[in-house]
Parts: structure tokens; sequence; C-alpha cells
């Protein structure tokens, strides 16, 4: 039985920031839809619950709860080009970019009576999915402490979520057609002697944001047994 609808708001090229800011519309959205009554007003379900996708319109490194940079690094990466900028969730430091999809899943986990380390395993099997739709059946993910999808040792899909009163913010960042030299100035994620890689460089073809995006609403929809309802609305 399928758990509900999940509007799907599907921003194309926007800066980081911007995506930033329509997933907190979306969390105080999906705050409001479990204290109410139900589905709010006008036609249509509810959004409860959400997820946002862009592909960043500029290159800017992103750090979670730890790991923020020193200030002379800092000051090297942004000489560089590329913003800076803190987010709320798990993670180290990592690249957000063009040929990057961004995916915030906003989903209440109690409603679906998902623990937090199942809900990272459901977001790895998502995009397992996506790989073997692709034709790259050798991607995988690792046990704890490692999170992510992986190719070898070179980590082709990042995680790193936060939970606030068990719904979900953040979510993964899966390189398409990424410029992976970005990722040459820093430890992606914290994580010493492992690559990064993407489905352009393993699969041996361009292969955009825009061409993932279809299997990619595909595998959700299979891995979170849900109605995916899309939505053109950002609330701007």
């Amino acid at each position: 039985m399928s758990r509900g609808p999940v509007r799907v708001l599907r921003l194309g090229l926007r800066p980081y920031a911007e995506a930033l800011r329509v997933q907190e519309r979306c969390l105080g959205a999906a705050r409001a839809a479990r204290a109410g009554p139900g589905p709010g007003p006008g036609p249509g379900p509810g959004p409860g619950e959400s997820v946002v996708l862009s592909e960043p319109a500029e290159p800017v490194y992103v750090w979670g709860l730890r790991g923020a940079p020193e200030a002379e690094a800092a000051a090297r990466l942004r000489a560089r080009g590329a913003g800076l900028a803190a987010a709320r969730r798990g993670g180290r430091i990592t690249f957000h970019g063009p040929g990057q999809l961004l995916a915030f899943p906003v989903l209440d986990l109690r409603r679906r009576r998902l623990p937090l380390r199942g809900y990272v395993a459901a977001l790895e099997a998502l995009v397992l999915r996506l790989c073997r739709r692709l034709g790259l059946a050798a991607a995988r993910a690792l046990p704890p402490p490692f999170t992510g999808v992986w190719m070898g040792d070179s980590k082709l899909c990042a995680i790193g979520v936060h939970c606030g009163n068990h719904i979900t913010s953040h979510g993964l960042a899966l390189n398409c057609c990424t410029d992976l030299t970005w990722f040459d100035h820093i430890v992606p994620c914290g994580l010493e002697g492992k690559g990064v890689t993407s489905l352009s460089r393993e699969l041996g073809r361009h292969v955009t944001v825009d061409q993932v995006l279809q299997p990619f609403l595909d595998s959700f929809q299979e891995v979170f047994d849900c109605t995916l309802v899309f939505s053109e609305d950002t609330g701007d």
C-alpha cells in the first residue's frame, strides 16, 4: 500500500542557497501538516512530504556540523571562485556545483516508522537502483561508518542528512557530469585516501542531471512506496 503523496519540486539550475530556502519552506509545510487535522486548503493532496531537486548553478563548498575549514583554507577556496556555506546536516566538507543532482527529501520518519539509519540505507538503495537503471551494476554501498554510494574506493554519491522531530532535511548529492577537479582542493567528507567519481566518468559518456531525473524519481517512488505529485510552486 502506498504511503501517500510526496510533492516533487524541480528547481533546475539554481544557487545552492535558493535550494536551501525552498527546503525550509517544505519543512514548515511538513510541520504544519503534522500539527493540523489533514491536508491544507486547495486542490490536490496536502504538501506534507516533499523532495526538492536542484542542480547547483555555482560552485560552493559546504560543510556540516563538523569540519568547518580554517580561515586560511577558506580563503584559498574563495580565491578559486567558489562560495562557502555551512549546512545543518551531518558530514564534513564537500563540494556542490554544476553537473550534480541535489536531492533534499522532506519526509516524516515517524509516520513511516523508519529509523534514521534505515532512512540513510533507503537513500543508498535509491541511488543503487538508479545506477542499475543506467547500467552501472558495480555501484555499491559500504557498511557503516561509511555512507553514500561508491565505485571501488571512489564516492559517486554523498549523503548528509538532518532529522529534527523525525522530519528529514538535506539528503544526497549525485555526481552526474560534475567537474571533479573541484574536489582536489579538499578532503571530501573528511575521508583520507578516498576518491570521487561521476556517472559520466564511470559510464564513459556525458550524463546530465536532466537525463538522470526521471530514473531517479522512478527509484524514489519504489524505495519510499509513494505517489509523486509534481508542483511548480516553490513559495516564491
